[in-house]
């Protein structure tokens, strides 16, 4: 890294989620920026880049803290930085389906995977037409969602409809929305799984009553009380969340799941970022159901995992900046 003479760029918009990367790479003594994403400018003219490589870990659920002109402005950033060769971690692909929900599913089913029955929305006058086709109970989830923001739970068609003529159906900052079949998860969890460099990295089980959608990364989420009441397991520790209490803990998936992951993970060009999915307790099927560039690694991750998993990928960083070098150097 003596080489290095341009910084990374760490392009990001929470306050507090990536103080352990920016400590690790502190530690290994690499020159790093911190590129605020809430508040940015870039001249699409310039030629070349401040920043060896940047690392892409801009939030959907941004929006959530008034920064929703972030997740927009991020698309056209990433495109002009890879346009003119600078080499992005979780670039322009991997954002795309990120910040689409809808997109998720159609990579899904590109791959031959399952998830839970679907239709897509873009107007609140679809919801209960499209519900009609489905079975009870139902979610409605914003397409650009984040944190498990914009998902609602509808046990009944009356429900719905009554939420429907009352105007308390949010379509999100896209106004599209996923009117999805709500699946009962068995033994109670879900499975996040977390990739790097499209491959498995480890997997951890997150119990929930199914009753809230109030754990992240998990689609299974509750909206929060108030726009800064997002809840994360990179906070679960203070939260009382903790594998003691079973909410969560490490988990091997069998070979095929992880295979399947991988597959996606390398189709979404994610470089690091992780996928859910669950046990119908119905029928016993494997249903894959969100796909996230932005994963949070779980708190305690040594105590949990067995690993720090910013040190694998701060591993990762050097390896991709050494690659640069190396071009730059051809």
């Amino acid at each position: 890294m003596a080489e290095l003479v341009k910084p990374i760029g760490i392009y990001y918009e929470h306050p507090d989620w990536f103080k352990p990367l920016f400590a690790e790479l502190q530690r290994r003594n690499i020159p790093f920026e911190r590129i605020d994403a809430t508040q940015h400018r870039y001249n699409p003219a310039e030629a070349d880049s401040p920043y060896s490589l940047v690392v892409n870990r801009m939030s959907s659920s941004a929006y959530l803290r008034g920064n929703g002109q972030g997740i927009f402005h991020t698309a056209g950033y990433l495109t002009h930085l890879e346009q003119i060769g600078v080499r992005v971690i979780n670039g322009t692909v991997a954002t795309s389906i990120e910040t689409n929900k809808a997109r998720q599913l159609a990579l899904l089913a590109s791959l031959g995977l399952s998830f839970p029955q679907t239709l897509v929305v873009n107007h609140v006058s679809q919801v209960l037409s499209a519900a009609q086709e489905l079975r009870f109970p139902i979610v409605v989830k914003v397409n650009i969602g984040g944190a498990g923001a914009g998902i609602v739970r509808f046990d009944t068609h009356e429900g719905l409809q009554a939420a429907v003529e009352t105007n308390q159906i949010d379509l999100g900052i896209d106004q599209t929305a996923l009117v999805q079949e709500y699946i009962q998860p068995r033994g109670g969890h879900i499975v996040c799984v977390e990739t790097l460099n499209g491959r498995f990295l480890y997997a951890i089980k997150v119990f929930t009553t199914g009753e809230s959608f109030n754990l992240c990364p998990a689609e299974i989420c509750a909206i929060p009380e108030s726009p800064s009441a997002d809840f994360c397991l990179t906070e679960a520790p203070k939260k009382g969340i903790h594998p003691g209490r079973r909410a969560v803990e490490a988990y091997t998936p069998p070979a095929q799941i992880i295979a399947a992951v991988e597959r996606i993970a390398k189709t979404a060009r994610i470089d690091v970022g992780g996928v859910e999915y669950l046990i119908d307790d119905r029928t016993g099927e494997v249903l894959f159901y969100d796909i996230n560039a932005l994963s949070n690694f779980v708190a305690d991750a040594v105590n949990v995992v067995g690993f720090d998993p910013y040190a694998r990928f701060v591993d990762y960083l050097e390896g991709q900046l050494e690659k640069t070098l190396l071009s730059e150097n051809v």
